[in-house]
């Protein structure tokens, strides 16, 4: 039987997912948050066949201006819509938190990205655990690993069911009868949480595809609330074994590049960087190091495990390279991987079904996913 073939996702927030990566970046510091910049990394990306982009984001600059390294980004919706304009097949999912955040501004930018890409848009769950983020917010301090997921879990529900309030067909824009919407189709959600609690609906019509794919780090919310689950691991073995486990319809490896270049080994690489801050190891990923060939053989052997694979480049101006020109290539001769198709939803394509609203045109709401016994 052949093995399905594997959806490929890329970080492509900053100069790279090591710390000091802006130093061997091909561009001037000055340039990283320029849109020409983003427009060039977003371009490559999706001509290469990657399925989907993601873009980290915080209210605290990275690295929280603690280190000698330049600091500063622009916001990850912002960045997002500008890639859904400057592209055409490819899927962007920025990181948002809900800790701090207001969950019906959140569902609303998240609405709007999906219809400004007619369909394209992902959302990355994302926590603020750091209590800087709470004085920047001006919000009091979510303390404690029970309390963190409280507001993820009642913040991911709350989007949810903001995105299905606005039926599908509420908006009518009839000319002939002055009417813009049918008001029966609308709905409120009604929630009422431990620190807030949302009416609604939402200001937005509901998104192309029903709601935009959720990716969330595995255990991070029940299962049912999330499309994709991000998984990792210290070896593939215990890649295969959270993702057997994780209980969402899609499981994506979280997995570290350092590539080998035409000048440099990973390794050399690698050290260079490590002169002036280092590379952590984090238990939810995987890293792999080396040649192109030996990454093709790595998610050769996660195929038929997982159903995709999030990249975290050492230094995206010199990794993005040779995963386009050698590793992407690799793929898609031996039918490992599959590259989205032009006039597809992000959902269509990782073939995940597009959701009917939970609210009824009678405005009786049916159970949450993990509400249902």
């Amino acid at each position: 039987m052949p093995r399905p073939a594997l959806r490929l996702a890329v970080e492509i927030d900053g100069d790279g997912a090591h710390p000091a990566a802006w130093r061997r970046a091909a561009h001037s510091p000055g340039e990283l948050l320029s849109p020409r910049r983003l427009a060039r990394v977003a371009a490559v990306a999706e001509n290469a066949g990657f399925t989907l982009v993601t873009l980290e984001d915080s209210i605290l600059p990275p690295g929280s201006g603690d280190g000698p390294d330049p600091v500063g980004r622009i916001g990850s919706v912002e960045r997002a819509a500008f890639v859904a304009a400057s592209t055409s097949v490819l899927g962007v999912a920025p990181v948002l938190a809900t800790t701090y955040a207001e969950p019906f501004h959140v569902s609303s930018q998240l609405a709007s990205l999906d219809h400004v890409s007619a369909g394209r848009a992902g959302w990355v769950v994302g926590v603020e655990e750091d209590p800087r983020a709470a004085r920047a917010w001006g919000r009091p301090v979510v303390e404690g690993a029970d309390a963190l997921a409280r507001e993820t879990h009642d913040g991911l529900r709350v989007v949810r069911d903001l995105w299905d309030s606005w039926e599908d067909d509420a908006v009518i824009r009839s000319v002939a009868t002055s009417r813009y919407l049918d008001r029966s189709r609308l709905h409120a959600i009604d929630f009422a949480g431990e620190t807030y609690s949302v009416k609604g609906p939402s200001i937005v019509p509901r998104p192309p595809q029903g709601r935009p794919v959720v990716l969330a780090r595995r255990g991070l919310v029940p299962a049912g609330l999330a499309d994709v689950a991000l998984v990792g691991g210290a070896t593939p073995a215990l890649v295969r074994e959270t993702a057997a486990s994780s209980g969402a319809p899609l499981a994506f490896a979280e997995i570290e590049v350092a590539l080998d270049t035409p000048r440099e080994t990973a390794r050399e690489r690698m050290a260079d960087l490590e002169r002036y801050a280092p590379w952590g190891e984090r238990p939810d990923r995987l890293r792999y190091s080396g040649p192109a060939d030996g990454l093709v053989s790595l998610l050769a052997e996660l195929a038929g495990h997982v159903d995709g694979v999030r990249l975290h480049p050492l230094v995206l101006d010199e990794d993005l390279a040779v995963l386009s020109r050698l590793v992407l290539p690799g793929l898609f001769v031996r039918r490992l991987a599959a590259r989205p198709l032009p006039g597809t939803t992000l959902r269509t394509s990782l073939g995940l079904p597009r959701p009917l609203s939970r609210f009824t045109t009678d405005g009786a709401a049916v159970p949450a996913p993990e509400e249902i016994r």
